[in-house]
C-alpha cells in the first residue's frame, strides 16, 4: 500500500501516464496480496469430508484472479492513454518523480524475490505468482524510469503515452500468463517438466524388481503432488515383498521431490513377454532371455504398455 501511495504522489508531481500504469499496477498488487494470502489460508486446511483431496486447489483459483486483476489494470491503462490524447495534460518535475518511483522499483524486486523462493520451495503457485507480479512490476518499473530519463533528455513527451501503452501491453500479456497457467493447475493438465523429471530419476535409481512402470499421473493440490501410476513385479512375489518395492519407490520419490507427496501405487505381475525387458539377473522363472533394457520414456510411462507388447 505504501508503494502504491508513493507512486501515486509521483503521478501528481509528473503527470505522467507511464508513472500512473505503474501506480495501477501496485493497487492490483495489494489486493492481489490479500487474495493469495487468505487462499493460503485455505490451501493449509487439512482434508475433510467434501475434500478428501484437501484444498490446495485455491491457489490456482487465488492465481486466476490476480492474473484477471492483472489484465484489468492493463485495460484501465490503455482507457486512460487513449483519454489522455483528447484531454492533454503537460508533464513536469519528471526528476522528482524519478527518485520515487526509483526507490518502489528496489523494494519491489526484493520483495518478489522472497516470494519466489518462499513459493518455490512449498510448491505454492499463489506465492510465484505473487513473485513474479512483483518482479514484472520492478521490471516494468525500470522501463518507465528508462523513458522518463530520455523523455527528461529529450523533451519528446509525446513518448511518455508510448512508454504507457507499451507497459499495458506487457502487463496484459503477463496477466494472461498467470491465468493460463492457474487454468492448467484447475484443469489437472500434465505438467510435461515435473513428469519428464520424475522419469528421468526413475531410470537413473531402478531397481532390478522393477519391470516396467506405466499408466503415470501426476496432480498438483497446492503443495501437495497426488502421483498413481502402476508397477509391474515379479510374479512371484508374495504382498509383503511387492510392498517393499512400493515402499522403495515412495522413498525414491520424497527424496527427490520433497514429503507433501500422496503416491498410490497398483502392482501388476509380470507375463512371460515381460522377459525380454526384465533385466532381474537371478530369476527363477526365467522363460525368455532379456534381449534389452527399456529406458522409459514419457510417451511410454503415461500410457498402459500392457496394450502396447
Amino acid at each position: 500500500m505504501v508503494l502504491f501511495f508513493t507512486k501515486i504522489i509521483a503521478y501528481q508531481f509528473t503527470h505522467s501516464l507511464a508513472i500512473l500504469t505503474d501506480a495501477l499496477e501496485s493497487i492490483v498488487n495489494v489486493i492481489a496480496g490479500f487474495i493469495g494470502l487468505y487462499s493460503l489460508y485455505v490451501a493449509a486446511k487439512p482434508r475433510d469430508l467434501d475434500h478428501p483431496y484437501g484444498h490446495g486447489k485455491a491457489e490456482f483459483v487465488s492465481a486466476a484472479i490476480e492474473g484477471g486483476l492483472i489484465v484489468a489494470a492493463g485495460v484501465m491503462i490503455i482507457y486512460e492513454t487513449v483519454l489522455n490524447f483528447v484531454q492533454e495534460s503537460p508533464l513536469q518535475k519528471l526528476d522528482t518523480g524519478l527518485w520515487l518511483i526509483g526507490i518502489t522499483a528496489v523494494i519491489n524486486f526484493i520483495a518478489g524475490a522472497i516470494c519466489l523462493n518462499i513459493g518455490k520451495q512449498n510448491n505454492s503457485l499463489a506465492l510465484q505468482a505473487s513473485g513474479k507480479h512483483l518482479q514484472i512490476d520492478t521490471v516494468s518499473t525500470l522501463g518507465i524510469i528508462a523513458g522518463l530519463v530520455v523523455i527528461l533528455l529529450t523533451k519528446l513527451y509525446w513518448l511518455d503515452k508510448l512508454i504507457a501503452l507499451g507497459m499495458s501491453a506487457l502487463i496484459i500479456y503477463n496477466g494472461y500468463k498467470i491465468i493460463r497457467a492457474s487454468l492448467a493447475g484447475i484443469m489437472d493438465e500434465a505438467d510435461m517438466k515435473l513428469l519428464t523429471q520424475f522419469i528421468t530419476v526413475l531410470n537413473e535409481n531402478r531397481r532390478p524388481n522393477w519391470i516396467d512402470l506405466h499408466n503415470l499421473r501426476v496432480i498438483k493440490y497446492g503443495a501437495l503432488l497426488h502421483i498413481d501410476c502402476h508397477l509391474t513385479v515379479p510374479w512371484y512375489l508374495n504382498i509383503h515383498e511387492a510392498h517393499l518395492e512400493i515402499d522403495e519407490l515412495a522413498k525414491l520419490i520424497k527424496k527427490q521431490f520433497g514429503d507433501a507427496i500422496e503416491l498410490f501405487v497398483h502392482t501388476d505381475g509380470c507375463l512371460p513377454f515381460s522377459c525380454t525387458i526384465c533385466t532381474k539377473n537371478d530369476c527363477p522363472v526365467r522363460q525368455q532371455p532379456m534381449k534389452a533394457r527399456l529406458e522409459w520414456t514419457l510417451q511410454d510411462i503415461i500410457a498402459n504398455r500392457k496394450h502396447q507388447l
